[in-house]
């Protein structure tokens, strides 16, 4: 998903205010087997203390997300720093790996008992909104409870469902073609250029592929990554999602599945066996870091991570095609519960975390770039890692290219994903050809979206 980086260091321990409340066994038990939670979830969906209408009144809310152990180290201290600031508030934080994370949020929520501020990112976000699973925070936001001002526009709709604010963008990302430098300048190739069409990026790759001398390919085939295609459509106007239903026709994803088989045949990617070594996403298996190909397709703010694993300098563009195509994207997000006792102390926690540059220091961009503008530039300036700089630099770039957001995806989308990769990856084999492997997804995305 999005690494984790070394957050800024977080402000002394200060004491947790508890407020005793009675613990639920099934919600307990649902998280006992849970790996290294450093608090136990208490009673599920907004603590249990019964709203009195004084704002000094004691408050328990529950707040769960997934990550590493340094994305919890620095969310416990962010959220420590706000019960620093009001006293009154008991935050009870729960956190594991992914793995598993979206099963138990299902299970907790299923009985109307979601986490009072819950961790999703935009493969979950269209189907708990559809469920009536999460707060709308509208309202919230009109009266300025989350000011979101200072936020991209756009990044703030793509956390809206069927005209409802669902979500605030916890940070921001986008798309990003990470490329070797130093490789290049050894074979004596340019870098790739902001803009170029995809055919200009296919002669350019081959040409690094023929001066790497067979052992070295020009670029990643990411014909099975969801959000290269949909990148491509929407240069095209199009778009990867129309409601509930896919946005664009068996025709284009054929054309786009031919478009890589063409890529191939010129020598501008590496054999089918090469390219599975990376489909999965996974930061240390891209050609890139693997020293197998000039170029990766990633997130922007995956940089500095891919940095970490190779000796070479590497830069990123934005994809191929028109640069309208990108949009400031929720790396993630954060969600309130339908059910919650207390939706202003949730906003307010909410609009604490994205919002103030106390906790932007201690957050860090583990969950990308800081949504508030402004709170981006006074961490920018503290920024020495040079891949950061340049992932700063980049985002901050495209602000103003930036074509609207799209809805988030529905229902359904997560599993679609692994049947794009899945079927895609059928054409790079040589198993299908690019029609018969657009018809099948078409056969099947009925049923996902269902």
């Amino acid at each position: 998903m999005h690494p984790a980086t070394s957050p800024t260091a977080g402000p002394p321990a200060v004491p947790v205010h508890r407020t005793p409340v009675p613990r639920r066994r099934m919600f307990r038990g649902l998280l006992a087997a849970v790996v290294a939670l450093p608090l136990v979830l208490g009673a599920a969906g907004c603590g249990d203390d019964e709203s009195s209408g004084d704002p000094d009144a004691p408050v328990t809310i529950e707040f769960f997300w997934w990550g590493g152990e340094a994305r919890a180290k620095a969310t416990e201290e962010a959220l420590k720093l706000y019960m620093s600031k009001h006293s009154n508030v008991t935050i009870t934080p729960t956190w594991q790996a992914f793995d598993g994370y979206y099963d138990k949020l299902a299970t907790i929520s299923a009985g109307g008992n979601a986490p009072d501020i819950f961790q999703i990112d935009d493969n979950g976000l269209g189907e708990y909104a559809s469920r009536n699973v999460t707060l709308d925070l509208t309202d919230l936001v009109k009266d300025n409870k989350i000011d979101l001002s200072k936020h991209h526009p756009e990044l703030t709709k793509y956390g809206q469902v069927d005209g409802k604010q669902v979500a605030i963008a916890s940070g921001e990302n986008t798309p990003a073609m990470i490329y070797d430098k130093t490789k290049l300048a050894e074979l004596g190739v340019s870098e790739p250029q902001e803009g170029w069409t995809y055919q200009q990026f296919f002669d350019w790759a081959a040409q690094v592929t023929q001066k790497g001398g067979g052992k070295y390919w020009g670029t990643m085939d990411p014909s099975s990554d969801y959000k290269a295609l949909w990148l491509w459509l929407r240069t095209q106007g199009k778009e990867f999602y129309n409601g509930k239903q896919l946005g664009f026709a068996e025709a284009d994803l054929a054309a786009w599945f031919k478009l890589w088989q063409d890529a191939r045949a010129k020598g501008a990617t590496p054999p089918a066996d090469v390219v599975h070594e990376a489909v999965t996403g996974s930061v240390s298996t891209q050609l890139v870091v693997t020293g197998k190909g000039a170029t990766s397709f990633m997130w922007s703010n995956q940089l500095s991570e891919l940095q970490k694993g190779t000796k070479s300098q590497l830069g990123m563009v934005p994809y191929p095609g028109d640069v309208k195509g990108q949009w400031p994207r929720a790396s993630l997000y954060w969600a309130a519960s339908r059910a919650t006792k207390h939706p202003e102390v949730v906003a307010d926690v909410i609009d604490f975390l994205v919002n103030d540059p106390e906790a932007a220091k201690i957050l860090g961009t583990d969950r990308g770039l800081p949504a508030n503008l402004d709170v981006r530039k006074t961490l920018e300036a503290e920024i020495t890692d040079d891949a950061m700089k340049a992932t700063f630099a980049f985002e901050n770039g495209l602000a103003e290219k930036f074509g609207p957001a799209p809805p988030v995806p529905p229902k359904g989308h997560s599993g679609l994903r692994t049947k794009l990769r899945d079927i895609a990856e059928s054409v790079t084999y040589g198993k299908a050809t690019p029609e018969s492997a657009a018809k099948q997804f078409f056969a099947e995305a009925s049923a996902a979206l269902a």
